[in-house]
């Protein structure tokens, strides 16, 4: 069974600026647990766009986020109505996210956990929604899409984002680079008999130290099982 920490997303993360962040040596549960630690708060609190304008329409249900890091979109998804389980490495993360639910009225709403990611899936699917914001794991994109379309209930929702190949934040690191993967390429495990599958490049600008713009690229998979 695959460890959560080969499977782990910064989290909720409109990212704050980072162009002069070292490029961390692996994705392990130490590492993450450090960078966690080297900052009361690693990201913005507030939810990922993508995530956002997927579940627009969708009636809320039972969610599961996997790389929920301080608990920004899965906090957010409570306040929509959503039954949540965020799935995490960092313990730091997790109380930040445990605080995050607390102080939005939502805890009896959210459960966080650092528990196997497979273990959770085997134990608890389906859910009418699942998602992973900036995941990066050891096996690929594709291994992360297949594992979790596992755990989509017929009718619910497949969303991964992670950086493209092209984001010029993947670019400043090699880690990163290394993890990044277009939709279309990690979509291909997906039957097309019984998902309905979108797949694209989505730009954004965000404002850095000293007001200068940074662009990023975002593989944006949307996918919904028949």
């Amino acid at each position: 069974m695959t460890h959560p920490e080969h499977a782990h997303a910064p989290g909720a993360h409109t990212h704050a600026d980072h162009t002069h962040a070292a490029p961390m040596p692996d994705f392990s549960r130490e590492s993450w647990e450090a960078k966690y630690r080297e900052r009361e708060a690693l990201w913005s609190g507030q939810p990922n766009a993508p995530l956002v304008d997927a579940v627009e329409n969708a009636a809320p249900a039972r969610a599961l986020e996997v790389g929920c890091g301080e608990g920004a979109d899965a906090v957010w998804l409570a306040t929509q109505g959503w039954k949540v389980t965020g799935v995490d490495l960092s313990a730091t993360a997790l109380a930040r996210a445990q605080v995050h639910a607390e102080a939005s009225g939502v805890a009896a709403h959210v459960t966080f956990t650092d528990e196997d990611i497979e273990q959770v899936i085997e134990r608890d699917r389906p859910w009418e929604l699942v998602t992973s914001m900036y995941t990066h794991p050891a096996q690929g994109g594709r291994w992360l899409v297949e594992t979790l379309a596992q755990a989509v209930a017929p009718g619910g929702r497949l969303v991964v984002v992670g950086h493209h190949p092209t984001d010029p934040h993947a670019a400043d690191h090699p880690d990163l680079k290394d993890a990044a993967f277009a939709a279309e390429t990690v979509a291909d495990v997906l039957d097309r008999d019984a998902w309905e599958v979108s797949a694209q490049v989505r730009e954004r600008v965000t404002l850095g130290d000293g007001g200068h713009e940074r662009l990023w690229r975002d593989s944006v998979l949307v996918a919904r099982r028949h």
